[in-house]
């Protein structure tokens, strides 16, 4: 009969099991059951973190720091009165619409359709050069996305997306060679890769950019990079959906703001997760 060794908590840490749950991303990964020893609980910041200068955009409880597009553009600094459910430490964009195989939008019973529809929510400070994280997940055909350099006044209050979707909604096969999928540049430039986890499991996504140079990561994985300003980047919003949205009287190419606020997307047809919503400012 074979011999089965366990481990102590401490001998395992010694030999490099520094993991103990499936979806920490801090080491080996072990077959143990207690936490995380080296990951910072949901919506806080490791002493890592801070050290690193990384400060949190959610503090897991209320929408402080947070303001509603709608009532940004009719000029309150407010948060939305509704829509965006926040519950055990994760915060949920709840639909007023559900969307159909043909991409269609198809009514909600009221009960369900009155608790959604509160529109985006964006950071009350604008941003400059960053590294964004955020954790999200995904319920099946579900749309959102992460929104930088965004300005309600200019561009018709579009701007960059990181593009945050289900294989199973209908925009998955529009666009061009993916510029649509999971973690694209939105309608502009596709993703290296499809990194990301099964529909209702927690990613990571991160977006840095530093002066015109731009990165987006999914779950540790560069996925996609690219400069703003130049001619690659120009080419492709000529080609894509925002070639006659740039702000032409101020002499501005679109995607192409100094600084800007971060907006998570409410796309009216979808329930998606977040939680970890953290920045350090480079």
């Amino acid at each position: 009969m074979k011999k089965i060794f366990v481990l102590s908590p401490l001998v395992a840490l010694l030999a490099g099991c520094i993991t103990f749950t499936s979806d920490c991303e801090c080491g080996n990964d072990c077959a143990c059951t207690k936490p995380c020893a080296c990951k910072a609980a949901p919506n806080t910041l490791s002493a890592a973190e801070e050290a690193e200068g990384w400060q949190l955009l959610w503090d897991g409880k209320t929408l402080n720091g947070w303001v509603g597009v709608k009532n940004l553009v009719a000029g309150r600094n407010e948060a939305p009165a509704h829509g965006w459910e926040i519950k055990d430490g994760i915060l949920t964009v709840l639909p007023c619409k559900s969307i159909t195989k043909e991409g269609h939008w198809a009514d909600l019973p009221p009960e369900l359709a009155k608790l959604g529809g509160a529109g985006d929510i964006c950071t009350k400070k604008e941003y400059r050069d960053f590294e964004f994280k955020i954790d999200y997940r995904l319920t099946p055909a579900a749309n959102s996305g992460i929104k930088y350099f965004y300005n309600p006044k200019k561009n018709k209050g579009t701007t960059l997306e990181y593009q945050l979707l289900d294989s199973g909604h209908p925009d998955w096969n529009r666009g061009k060679n993916g510029s649509r999928r999971v973690s694209a540049l939105y309608d502009i430039f596709p993703a290296s890769e499809n990194a990301a986890k099964k529909v209702g499991e927690w990613n990571t996504a991160k977006i840095v950019s530093k002066g015109n140079r731009v990165e987006h990561w999914l779950n540790g994985v560069k996925v996609l990079e690219f400069k703003r300003k130049s001619g690659e980047f120009r080419r492709g919003v000529n080609a894509s959906k925002y070639a006659k949205w740039g702000t032409e009287g101020e002499k501005k190419y679109w995607g192409e703001l100094e600084t800007g606020r971060i907006l998570i997307q409410d796309h009216q047809d979808s329930r998606v997760s977040f939680r970890n919503i953290k920045i350090r400012e480079l």
